[in-house]
This record gives structure tokens, C-alpha cells and sequence, in this order.
């Protein structure tokens, strides 16, 4: 069963890791690899009070952060441990955050990196492309009327 948890403060190192290891793959495709710099851009802006873990029993499966803008909400992140990739977790955590933006009638923004497998996550499920630069795709998806 998945749950949703508010982070705290002292999450962000553990968070900071399964970030790296949810990249790796995708960092590595394009050269990019560098685990410590991934856990610094992370950990440099860690809030836990948009930071949400996701645990599946009581195992941290994954986690997202959305950032309420003036006029949409930003996806910052969301990733998934390895072992709990193509599981349905990611469309659920989808799920809820489209709810929460229909409500406040807000579009949902959101980047890749590009080569990611991500990239055709976020299209299969709405996302429409609204950007790019060297080493992200970036989308949006509008709020449902």
C-alpha cells in the first residue's frame, strides 16, 4: 500500500540519495554522472514543506516536491527508488497532484532530463512540451475545466 508522508527537516540525506540512485541511469546515458553533485543540487534547495515521501509498507519508495507558483504548481522532483519503478507509484503520485492543481485550477510544470525515460512518462500522462535547454525537457498540463 502506498502512502503519502510530509518530509522533515532531517529527511533530506536520505532523500538526496534515492535521487541519485533514481538518476543514475539516465545520468550516465549522457555522461553526466557525478553523484555528489547530484546530492548537492538537491540538498541545496531541500524544503521540507513541500517534500512529500512516498512509502510503500514502511519502505521509502520515492518522493516529490511541488512548489506552489503564482500561476501553476512545479513538479521539482519526483522520483522513485529502482525496485519501485513501473509499479504504478509514479501515476499515482501523478493522480494526486493533478488533483490538487485542478482544485486550485493551476497548470502543473515539470522537467526531464533529457534522454530520460521520464520524458515519456510525463506525455503519457498529459504533459505537452513547453521547453527546453542542453540537458532538460520541460512540459506543462493544463488544469481539467
Amino acid at each position: 500500500m502506498l502512502t503519502f508522508v510530509p518530509a522533515s527537516p532531517t529527511d533530506g540525506e536520505a532523500l538526496a540519495s534515492l535521487r541519485v540512485a533514481a538518476m543514475r541511469e539516465s545520468l550516465e546515458r549522457i555522461g553526466r554522472y557525478d553523484p555528489q553533485r547530484a546530492r548537492q543540487r538537491f540538498l541545496a534547495t531541500y524544503d521540507p514543506d513541500c517534500t512529500w515521501q512516498l512509502r510503500h509498507g514502511n519502505a521509502l519508495a520515492g518522493f516529490y516536491v511541488l512548489r506552489p507558483q503564482a500561476d501553476y504548481l512545479l513538479l521539482d522532483h519526483l522520483y522513485l527508488a529502482p525496485g519501485c519503478q513501473r509499479q504504478g507509484l509514479g501515476a499515482a503520485v501523478l493522480a494526486r497532484v493533478f488533483a490538487e492543481a485542478d482544485a486550485a485550477r493551476k497548470s502543473v510544470r515539470v522537467g526531464a532530463l533529457r534522454g530520460s525515460e521520464a520524458n515519456h512518462f510525463y506525455v503519457r500522462h498529459g504533459f505537452v512540451p513547453d521547453g527546453e535547454e542542453e540537458f532538460d525537457l520541460y512540459y506543462r498540463r493544463a488544469p481539467e475545466p
